[in-house]
């Protein structure tokens, strides 16, 4: 941040140096310090394009409608008949691979059922969702700066000023210094560094003055408005945010979002109650229909993508020792016409010691199968691209031996480590659970739970570079020479963990009454991942390894004296260890430790039945960050009344 050529901001898009060897006056072409460059053109050093602030890309408004409309039939025997539809829209910001300006998106499902309460049921229901006007920001960033001038051009046009301009200014800070080789005298590299360490504040000023320029210059130096930086509130700018915005990402050349996805869903289950127990059969079957345009998914040159999948399972529940013990057990079977068939068993038992104690423990197993972006994403977030994977990718780089090809001296090709990655798999795990619930003298009420899980074919993403080598041999030697790792690209790939992941985890919570109206309750959870550190996949698991809740209530309160009766009110304390939070290679980074304060405060009018609400979420407005590159949020206010025509 403190680099006089500017940094990388995290809500700044644009200002990415995406090569090591772009915009960096102290490596050479192929990766080698370049002491030439540092005393041909000393104090350039590292340096960053303007770029543009996330603020002045997406507009923060936000908003959202939400309606629902249900009709219902309730026939003689206890089944009932429904008809539902909802329909959403709303406007915000999101955040998930990258910042995203969500406009006037939609969601409408409607939704079929028939069921019997503890019998059957069957429904069947479809979701459609349109982006409407929705856009990434980062990308919208890079098209943006792009329209004015190339990266290639605009550090040219740095270099250049800086050479013709700024160069004399650097040497006149110390003219005492041996700034260039002469006479046998080599360049005094350490006073150098020196000088420019002391003038920080010249060099800031000289690199904001050269960044001016090459915004808006052409080789002869006059202005042109086809290479002007497109300046924030200007009526050119707004005009090509418009354009770019309204075209559709990758296909023509914008960065709107085209997704106009669906799914439609059926699941039905029957239960069969006998003297012996308690049977549960059931299926469930759903059908995907991405729909991007090439913009989110890889359905370009107007492929369509189908993704099926379906699933049946069966239970069992008993009562044993009069009662004291439940048994269930329960297995599923799985397919996604991608992958095979899974199965995941579960098993479970809950002991009654006596009225106010209880132990369970349950072993289960489960399967997730990968999303549709696991595997059809193709997706260009400016660092990397982030792709799906159901073929499998080979002889691909890592970013760390890239990294030591571009600056190895000797023989390059031999620091470029290769790997290969299977296609997709499900990820499967087991998990062992221990519970215990008590109830002492109807005054203290503690649940506390432990689990462990193990994880196979853990899914997470992992980052590989692909390119090809070229070589140049001497004509007359014969020689190689000129090796280089020609059109690198990086890429984001949804894969599987080649170990064995597993994660642990234990909670207590409890509630206790001090009478009829007050009450103390609190909660703590302790969550780790246990990666092995030779495992390259990144996980994502994004979770705070602690956290607690405290918090005081009371209900029914009448105020002695007064007529004031009625009143309820909760406040709580929410405590977030902090966390690495694992998103996209553009966002991903620590979120810091933070802490909450709510408050609500209640008034039942029993006679009219209303109850009245007023209440606040962080109270004392802790601006907090929950995910890194998001904004920090504060206090939150809100009302509301209900009136609860059930009760006239």
């Amino acid at each position: 941040e403190n680099n006089p050529g500017g940094y990388d901001a995290v809500n700044r898009y644009g200002d990415e140096n995406l090569s090591p060897i772009h915009n960096n006056a102290i490596y050479g072409p192929n990766g080698e310090l370049d002491e030439m460059a540092l005393w041909q053109i000393p104090g350039i050093g590292v340096w960053h394009r303007t770029g543009y602030w996330e603020k002045d890309i997406v507009d923060y408004e936000t908003k959202n409608l939400k309606t629902n409309l249900g009709l219902y039939y309730k026939f003689d025997g206890g089944a009932q008949l429904s008809s539902s539809s909802n329909f959403s829209t709303g406007t915000t910001v999101y955040q998930g691979d990258n910042r995203f300006s969500l406009k006037d998106i939609k969601f409408f499902q409607n939704k079929l059922e028939l069921k019997k309460e503890n019998d059957f049921f069957v429904r069947v229901y479809a979701t459609h969702e349109n982006a409407g006007n929705s856009y990434d920001a980062v990308l919208t960033a890079f098209l943006m700066q792009e329209a004015a001038c190339s990266n290639g051009r605009w550090e040219e046009l740095y270099q250049n000023y800086w050479k013709s301009f700024v160069v004399d200014r650097v040497r006149d800070l110390d003219p005492d210094v041996n700034w260039e080789p002469s006479f046998g005298v080599g360049v005094d590299f350490d006073a150098m560094n020196q000088v420019l360490m002391n003038n920080q504040d010249s060099l800031i000023s000289w690199h904001q003055e050269t960044a001016e320029y090459a915004n808006t210059a052409t080789p002869a130096g006059f202005a042109n408005p086809t290479l002007d930086f497109f300046q924030p509130g200007t009526t050119r700018f707004d005009s090509l945010l418009k354009d770019i915005t309204s075209k559709a990402s990758f296909v023509d050349g914008g960065s709107k979002i085209v997704d106009k996805s669906a799914l439609y869903h059926f699941h039905s289950e029957k239960i069969f109650n006998s003297d012996f127990g308690k049977f549960t059969i059931g299926g469930n079957s759903r059908l995907y229909t991405p729909k991007s345009e090439g913009s989110l998914f890889s359905d370009t040159s107007g492929r369509k993508i189908y993704n099926m999948e379906a699933g049946v399972y069966t239970g069992f529940e008993k009562e044993l020792l009069a009662n004291k013990l439940i048994f269930k057990s329960s297995l599923r079977v799985d397919k996604n016409q991608n992958f095979k068939f899974l199965p995941s068993p579960a098993l479970s038992l809950i002991y009654n010691v006596d009225e106010n104690n209880t132990i369970r423990s349950t072993f289960t197993s489960a399967i997730r199968n990968p999303t549709l972006l696991n595997q059809y994403m193709y997706y260009n977030v400016g660092r990397a691209i982030l792709v799906g994977n159901i073929t499998g990718y080979d002889s691909l780089v890592t970013p760390e031996s890239y990294i030591n090809y571009l600056t190895y001296q000797g023989d390059k090709v031999s620091q470029l480590s290769y790997f290969n990655l299977e296609a997709i798999k499900p990820e499967k795990v087991k998990c062992f659970e221990l519970g215990l619930r008590s109830n002492i003298k109807d005054k203290l009420y503690i649940d506390a739970n432990y689990y462990f899980n193990w994880y196979t074919d853990f899914i997470g993403f992992i980052v590989g570079i692909d390119g090809r080598l070229k070589y140049a041999v001497d004509d007359l030697s014969g020689d190689t020479l000129n090796i280089a790792f020609n059109n690198p690209q990086a890429f984001r790939i949804a894969t599987n963990s080649n170990e064995r992941i597993t994660t642990q985890g234990a909670s207590i919570g409890f509630n206790y009454y001090l009478n009829n109206n007050f009450e103390l309750n609190g909660n703590y959870s302790w969550n780790v991942l246990n990666k092995k550190s030779s495992d390259p996949i990144v996980p994502a698991y994004n979770t705070p390894k602690n956290k607690f809740n405290i918090g005081f209530s009371g209900n029914d309160i009448k105020i002695k004296s007064t007529k004031i009766k009625n009143i309820g009110f909760n406040i709580n304390y929410k405590w977030i260890q902090g966390f690495i939070f694992e998103g996209s290679p553009q966002f991903s980074g620590k979120v810091p430790t933070y802490g909450l304060l709510d408050f609500q405060i209640n008034k039942n009018f029993k006679k009219q039945n209303l109850t009245l609400k007023l209440g606040s979420s962080n109270l004392l407005n802790n601006k907090v960050l929950q995910v890194y590159g998001g904004p920090f949020i504060g206090r939150m206010m809100y009302f509301s009344l209900l009136f609860d025509s059930s009760k006239t």
